[in-house]
């Protein structure tokens, strides 16, 4: 093959017309000098803003679909020279505190001069109006943070690596950054969210770092163990895990023994062997496993702090006070919880959880005793407080987490003032925060779990209830039997029809009483027409739900026509297509109006991984975007907004513990690889009101057929009983 020809393009950039911050690729209109319209340019670039200006090496092509463009090999950017790309460049919030308005007035002040005094003289910013101290502060130190990021920036491109994640390596290493990632690129991957092994690698293969170095063999030893750990599992079988090391790195089987002798040797695995299997575990799991098992032998050694409660006058008594009468399973779950220290209780929707609770907790009131309640996300601690008439909280805020120490204020040393903490969704609970809580949990204190073992496990690593219960170590009572009040909710009998392995039934009689439907679909574009017409249209109209408040899309993946990500750019188009001011970040785009998701813990901001909210206001002056989070108004900065995503369409996985008035479930054959009973279970019990379920036929049949093929390697089970029975 010959090499192509190239030429040279140069020009500012008007408009960027799309960036993507995880491979630099972009599509830009520039301003050429001699052309009359805007030239488009394709390419990749880390960072890109309009007023900029290009320096591009590449050819021409007639794209069939959009024409002209410029195809750029090449790409430079480099801050503007014109006064109207000086002021377009400032105005495009790239620099927090400066906006349109103020970057109008910066440029007419000071002219092509208008960088050197930010960066030099910016004392000088003192002379405009309506510029203080306080502005004057947060204008100069935004610019030295950006300066400070492009240089990260070019540095990160210029080993091959587009990338937006630059504002975070800074605010981790501060101005050390280029030479820590210098000195060991793999640390990205273990300190830097969003930075995976693979783009560590290439940097470190770019800075000279041999393939088969033992670094490199250890850094890739734990990130795949990392990524297990990401699916749910505790431990890996160590030979299946070495084997995949040397296969994905093309390592020999020697190095890789070396690198997890070394990485046990400082610390960062454990070797053990798991039903006398060899296994490895990232050592901080495997000290949670540890830490629960002790933590709940240490509370069930003593009676409960109420003394002796004689469940055949309080279960009466308690009938009495409520005005209902209990059935068999709810007396042996009431009995066991206010005899006995830790206690499970655990069932599905309609089967009287909350009447047992509730009466739990009237019982032992009765005694005087203090009382905590808490949950694993903030909607399911207030359905909680609602439930029971007591204010519940979140166990990181019950735990008091101090973002200062980047830990938690309440532990062994300085544990919780209770008699009873109620825990409620533990299915939810991961084996590291279940751990963190047994450590505050007071020797006195009694403890009750309360959960639906059928749903999904948590989303981060282990099966902490299920473990629990299949130790056989803790009492347990499951809650069977479905209560005839709720036998008049399609949504409970179908629940409870699934779990079962039976597929849903239908409405019968007149749909509209109806609280669940089931639309078949052939197709998957069939699937995507429906869903928007039911959810634009249908269920406003016959249920008087609004479409972005009370109804939430529940898909079983990310990816696809079906997943989240494609469902949510088709639902803003059609459910807030208008809303201004538009702020575009990390392939988002966001307008005052949208719903947005939290997809990570922010202690600071005090919010959560899997938290929704509104975009109450977007200021574009100071690159500021304010979410309200119940009621509750947060502030994210421009170059915060990776935390967060759009939410009309979630996966169901980010639903956990939560409810919706409507929830809408999308089917399809592309979501083979996730199609569970488990998933659609959970997904169809986190409908209130109303649950739509739109399916392509096999794809619903296999959903609830499959199970057990994602069961999590953990020891729990194991721990457990040895702690107990010594």
């Amino acid at each position: 093959m010959t090499e192509r020809a190239t030429e040279r393009l140069t020009g500012g950039i008007e408009r960027v017309t799309f960036h993507s911050p995880e491979s630099g690729f972009c599509v830009l209109r520039v301003k050429v000098r001699g052309e009359r319209d805007l030239v488009t340019v394709i390419g990749a670039a880390a960072s890109v803003t309009p007023g900029e200006y290009l320096e591009a090496e590449g050819w021409w092509v007639n794209d069939r679909e959009h024409g002209l463009q410029f195809k750029a090999v090449d790409l430079r950017v480099i801050p503007p020279r014109t006064l109207e790309g000086m002021e377009r460049y400032l105005g495009s919030g790239m620099v927090k505190g400066i906006g349109p308005h103020f970057a109008r007035k910066l440029v007419g002040a000071f002219g092509e001069g208008v960088f050197d005094v930010i960066q030099d003289h910016p004392e000088r910013l003192l002379e405009l109006e309506g510029i203080g101290p306080k502005r004057q502060k947060r204008v100069t130190d935004a610019w030295a943070e950006q300066k400070a990021i492009r240089e990260i920036m070019v540095f990160l491109q210029s080993h091959g690596v587009g990338t937006a994640r630059a504002v975070r390596i800074y605010k981790t290493y501060g101005d050390a950054a280029l030479e820590l990632v210098r000195t060991n690129p793999y640390r990205l991957a273990l300190d830097i969210r969003g930075i995976g092994f693979k783009t560590a690698d290439t940097i470190a293969g770019r800075l000279g770092i041999p393939r088969d170095s033992l670094i490199r063999a250890q850094a890739g030893v734990r990130h795949l163990l990392q990524e297990i750990a990401g699916e749910g599992h505790c431990a890996a079988w160590h030979d299946s895990l070495a084997e995949q090391a040397s296969r994905l790195l093309e390592i020999p089987a020697p190095v890789i023994e070396q690198a997890i002798q070394a990485e046990i040797a400082e610390g960062n695995l454990t070797a053990e062997p798991i039903q006398d299997r060899p296994a490895l575990l990232l050592t901080p799991l495997q000290r949670a496993e540890l830490g629960i098992a002790r933590n709940l032998y240490r509370l069930q050694r003593d009676p409960p702090p109420w003394g002796t409660i004689d469940s055949a006058k309080a279960l009466p008594w308690a009938e009495t006070q409520t005005g209902i009468a209990f059935s068999d399973s709810q007396r042996c779950a009431i009995g066991a919880a206010v005899t006995g220290k830790v206690t499970i209780i655990t069932g599905g929707p309609g089967v009287g959880k909350t009447t047992v609770v509730n009466s739990i907790l009237r019982i032992v009131r009765a005694k005087g005793v203090r009382v905590l309640l808490c949950a694993p996300t903030g909607r399911a601690a207030k359905r909680l407080s609602e439930s029971t008439g007591q204010e519940a909280s979140t166990i990181h805020r019950l735990l008091e987490f101090d973002p200062q120490i980047m830990g938690f204020r309440r532990d062994q040393y300085s544990p919780l003032e209770t008699d009873l903490l109620v825990v409620d969704e533990v299915s939810m609970v991961d084996l590291v925060l279940m751990n963190q809580l047994l450590r505050a949990v007071p020797t006195q204190a009694a403890l009750l779990l309360v959960g639906d073992v059928d749903q999904l496990p948590s989303v981060g690593p282990g099966a902490v209830l299920a473990d629990l219960i299949a130790s056989e170590q803790l009492a347990t009572l499951r809650l069977t039997e479905i209560f005839r009040q709720a036998t008049a909710s399609r949504i409970v009998v179908n629940a409870h029809r699934i779990n079962a392995g039976r597929l849903p039934e239908e409405p019968v009689g007149a749909p509209s009483d109806s609280d669940f439907y089931l639309i078949r679909c052939e197709t998957p574009e069939a699937i995507h027409e429906r869903l928007l017409r039911v959810i634009t249209q249908r269920i406003p109209r016959r249920f008087g739900l609004d479409p972005v408040r009370d109804v939430q899309v529940l898909t079983p993946m990310n990816r696809g026509g079906l997943g989240s990500r494609a469902l949510n750019l088709a639902l803003q188009e059609v459910l807030n297509p208008a809303a201004q001011p538009r702020i575009e970040r990390f392939g988002w785009a966001y307008a005052p109006g949208d719903k947005v998701i939290q997809l990570t813990n922010n202690y600071d901001k005090d919010v959560f991984n899997g938290d929704i909210g509104r975009i109450r206001s977007i200021d574009a002056e100071e690159g500021v975007l304010t979410i309200d989070f119940d009621g509750r108004p947060v502030d994210y900065e421009a170059g915060e907004l990776d935390e967060v995503a759009l939410a009309y369409a979630t996966s169901v996985h980010k639903a956990q513990g939560s409810e919706y008035p409507a929830v809408v479930i999308p089917l399809a054959d592309q979501h083979y690889g996730l199609l569970q009973r488990n998933l659609l279970y959970t997904a169809v019990t986190r409908g209130k009101r109303l649950v739509v379920l739109i399916a392509q036929p096999r794809a619903l049949a296999m959903a609830v057929r499959r199970t057990g093929s994602s069961q999590r390697l953990t020891k729990l089970q194991e721990r457990v009983r040895e702690a107990v029975l010594g």
